[in-house]
């Protein structure tokens, strides 16, 4: 606050001399009028000729100024001196004063003696005479009392600032102490907290004006404390699952150690390289959910993609793992569905259900995908002639390592978790429920996979030739 207050007190000294000056000036001015003024009442015409009728007592009393010097002078209009300083300077348009019709005594700065001179006048005429035979008469006076004047203006406003600013400065800075000190007591409860203490700041104690700024940061701490949680569930589910399948390779390879019969050695590598598929497939879920999961993959800006393509794309990648497994693989096209998406989470998605999908359904069977575009909504199915699911496991197959009992496909549990939170990222609604048509129709059954986004709508284009929507007429 120093800053803008130094950058303004040279203003302030600025203006304050500006009007002292013309104040001091003002009184002085006036006085000067009233000398002219008394000096055009001695003046009288006979004959059309000006005569001075000035006592020599007023020309004193004129002159008498304890302080300046005081000249004047009285000019008719040719130019000859009739009384007072021949050398006092004159107006620089003396010609225009001859239609000064209301007689007005006017001021101007000039320089006389090398003095400063403010000096008043008037050009008197008779009003039926001729204005050329008029009498010029000029009053000037030294500055000296105005410049003391307005010095003694100046002292006045401006000494009184040299012990006011000072206790101003005073006061704003204990005013800002006092007013901060909460900020400062925020500031130490803040730096004596723990690393990992994310609890919020408590509001009891804390200014209103303080108040938005701390519930902002117990906002953000609490989204620190869920990044914080979601990395340790991850680690540890991560610690927890990668235990079974090291602990299997582990043993595997010790058994094949053992092994002199190439049979057995070759049945116990089998068993190591699917022991690493399974590891390396878990590996790949638990990043999968990760990245789902991470606020700034989470955040990132949705784009418009037509829903339909992006499927067509992915289940072409499966169709050999499908004819592995002599299962029908097929896709029913629906033309363009738009939605704002991401396409590397989507994918990742459509791919969980595919697996998921066939996994889970025998040879011989039929795993569908399409995508349909319902009103305001767009949908993504993955249907399949799997063994069923009952309506209370329908809804716990979407947490992380649950897998539904009596299953006989391997899996790790986490690839429906994982279309859960990549469906909550692009604001859908993820279900699985048993096929009911299938049943209906005397079938396998099966079980519907069910994605429901928000359908996007493109903006309306503008035509710039239309007088309505562009205001041309």
């Amino acid at each position: 606050m120093l800053a803008p207050l130094l950058f303004v007190w040279p203003i302030s000294i600025a203006l304050t001399h500006y009007f002292a000056n013309n104040v001091a000036s003002f009184p002085y001015d006036q006085a000067l009028r009233e000398h002219v003024a008394a000096i055009s009442r001695q003046v009288s015409f006979i004959d059309g000729q000006p005569r001075l009728a000035l006592p020599g007592l007023a020309e004193i009393f004129l002159r008498s100024d304890e302080i300046d010097n005081v000249y004047f002078h009285l000019l008719d209009g040719e130019g000859r001196l009739l009384a007072g300083d021949p050398e006092l300077p004159l107006p620089k348009s003396p010609a225009e004063l001859a239609g000064n019709e209301h007689s007005e005594v006017l001021l101007r700065d000039d320089e006389y003696r090398g003095q400063t001179l403010r000096v008043a006048y008037l050009y008197l005429h008779q009003p039926e005479a001729s204005p050329e035979r008029g009498v010029l008469i000029e009053v000037g006076e030294t500055t000296e009392k105005r410049s003391q004047l307005a010095n003694k203006i100046i002292a006045s406003v401006i000494l009184p600032q040299f012990v006011i600013i000072p206790l101003a400065v005073v006061l704003v800075w204990f005013g800002l102490s006092q007013g901060l000190r909460p900020l400062t007591r925020l500031r130490n409860r803040i730096e004596a907290r723990r690393e990992a203490d994310l609890s919020p700041i408590a509001l009891g104690r804390v200014p209103e004006e303080l108040r938005p700024l701390t519930e902002a940061f117990n906002s953000m701490l609490a989204r620190m404390q869920q990044n914080v949680t979601a990395q340790r569930r991850f680690i540890a589910d991560a610690a927890h699952q990668m235990r079974t399948p090291l602990t299997g390779l582990k043993t595997q390879a010790q058994l094949a150690m053992r092994e002199t019969d190439p049979a057995e050695l070759r049945h116990a590598l089998r068993q190591i390289l699917s022991g690493a598929d399974r590891a390396s497939h878990l590996v790949d879920q638990l990043l999968a959910l990760a990245r789902a999961e991470a606020s700034d993959q989470s955040q990132q800006a949705l784009l418009p993609l037509d829903l339909d393509h992006l499927l067509r794309d992915v289940v072409e990648t499966w169709v050999m793992r499908a004819l592995e497994k002599c299962i029908d693989l097929g896709y029913e096209p629906a033309g363009s569905v738009l939605i704002q998406g991401n396409a590397f989470l989507l994918s990742e998605m459509i791919n969980n259900l595919l697996d998921n999908a066939l996994r889970y359904t025998p040879t011989d069977g039929r795993v569908t995908a399409r995508v349909a575009a319902q009103g305001d909504y767009a949908v993504l199915e993955i249907e399949d002639s799997g063994p069923g699911i009952s309506e209370e496991e329908a809804v716990k197959v979407f947490d992380r390592f649950y897998r539904v009992e009596g299953t006989d496909g391997e899996g790790s549990g986490l690839g429906l978790a994982i279309v859960r939170e990549i469906a909550e990222v692009h604001r859908a609604a993820a279900s699985l429920r048993p096929n009911l048509r299938k049943a209906a129709d005397g079938g396998q059954g099966g079980c519907v996979a069910r994605i429901v986004f928000p359908a996007y709508r493109a903006p309306p284009r503008v035509s710039i030739t239309d007088p309505v929507q562009t205001g041309f007429a």
